[in-house]
């Protein structure tokens, strides 16, 4: 079995616009020849797309860099190089997508086959035929391609089921899953047995059915990061049911009711939402001499507590009112919607905040003197501009002039012939 993965960063960076291409017509019946030069291929994307066949986040871990291939570049005879094809990597459903150096909500991928543009592409540079007009009918210019988005970004995988069992370790939800569903987890008569979320489908002879998850055991400050618990939390957030497991024998000595309080604390701790998220109590065990007992106790201390939970009595070994939880939570399923915290909610809602308009451009100075332009407006025009051909480099002065930084720099003090630098490239400033 490969190792359970669900959160990891990586590293993805699309594909770069083909160059455009300076070329002009020589064949016989065109005497007034011109400009064919052809535009480059759009750059590759990075494109996540859901693999229901997927269950873990492992892959990322060993391989997280993905880069995209690039645009063709632009041929002659007016021929546009070809667009790159799209980089699609494989992520399982319920994976949620967000850059890792802002925290912001990129998508929600649920669903098999559902994707998304994580990185785009590139546009491919113009040809010298874009270029042409009535003054200048031959030009000798073009443009590079567009470098494409790079951009860390955070996955987050969190397990897609209609009902979530909750409870405390050795409880008996591995077991309940077990006798309930095709699912095989690790069972055993100790603490934190389940290390991984298990999965399991519930199969009713009405033809209907649901899918359990196991969540691991949670324990007092598992919302604080103590024990498992908390690395789990965020699997029950997608469910719309909770079966909240509970012991009744109380063989090792620990209290019903008590056990109930601590984890609904730990769910209001983590998600005040999760506890308004229709939960049923599981009372297990039930076929221990001590648990009907304890059973009338724990029932009279929710009234005393003014709470009101369905509860069902089964005992998971013993087989024993096992349908009677399958048809009830069934029934629950069919009544209750789906529920996507978070990603949905960050798609849905539109929060306008007061943001200063970022500068195309910014100046600072090196202690030799040299002054350095950077800011990703500047920095992009730079990388398309070809700067084997005069016309380029002229038209990238006026550009940079259009965006005020000849204002400026003679602002800040520059003066004829100070150097003046953006990334590796180097030249003098000219009143």
């Amino acid at each position: 079995m490969s190792m359970f993965v669900d959160h990891t960063k990586v590293n993805v960076k699309a594909g770069k616009g083909g160059d455009g291409m300076v070329a002009f017509r020589r064949e016989k019946y065109e005497p007034d020849g011109g400009p064919a030069g052809g535009n480059g291929g759009r750059g590759g994307n990075v494109v996540f797309v859901v693999d229901e066949g997927l269950r873990t986040l492992v892959d990322f871990r060993y391989n997280p860099h993905f880069k995209a291939d690039h645009g063709e570049k632009g041929k002659r005879k007016n021929m546009h190089g070809k667009n790159a094809k799209d980089l699609k990597i494989a992520v399982p459903p319920g994976t949620v997508v967000r850059d890792a150096n802002t925290g912001e909500f990129i998508a929600d991928l649920k669903e098999d086959g559902q994707s998304a543009i994580i990185a785009k592409g590139g546009r491919g540079g113009k040809g010298n035929v874009h270029f042409a007009t009535h003054n200048n009918p031959a030009p000798s210019i073009s443009e590079n391609g567009e470098p494409g988005e790079e951009r860390d970004v955070e996955l987050e995988l969190k397990v897609l089921a209609d009902v979530g069992l909750v409870g405390f370790p050795s409880v008996g939800k591995s077991t309940l899953l077990s006798v309930v569903s095709g699912a095989k987890p690790k069972i055993g008569a100790y603490h934190f047995t389940t290390l991984v979320p298990n999965l399991g489908v519930v199969d009713l002879d009405d033809g209907r059915g649901f899918v359990l998850a196991d969540i691991p055991g949670l324990i007092e400050g598992a919302s604080e990061g103590v024990g498992l618990g908390i690395s789990f939390l965020k699997h029950i957030e997608r469910t719309r049911l909770i079966l909240h497991v509970i012991d009744m024998s109380g063989m090792e000595g620990r209290d019903p009711f008590d056990d109930f309080q601590t984890i609904n604390r730990e769910l209001e701790s983590y998600e005040l939402n999760l506890l308004e998220r229709k939960q049923v109590i599981v009372a297990n065990k039930m076929d221990m001499p001590e648990s009907t007992d304890n059973l009338e106790i724990f029932k009279e201390e929710l009234t005393e507590a003014g709470l009101d939970y369905e509860i069902i009595e089964v005992s998971a070994l013993t087989k024993t009112g096992l349908d009677q939880l399958k048809r009830r939570v069934a029934d629950l399923v069919e009544e209750l919607p789906d529920y996507m915290p978070h990603a949905k909610e960050e798609q849905d809602r539109v929060v306008y905040k007061h943001e200063v308009e970022e500068k195309p451009f910014h100046i600072t100075q090196d202690p030799d003197g040299t002054w350095v332009l950077y800011g990703d407006e500047l920095e992009r025009l730079f990388a398309m501009t070809n700067f084997d051909h005069d016309e380029a480099i002229m038209r990238f002065s006026r550009q940079l002039r259009g965006m005020g930084i000849d204002a400026e720099l003679r602002e800040k003090g520059a003066i004829h012939g100070d150097l003046v630098r953006i990334e590796d490239f180097v030249f003098e400033f000219v009143e």
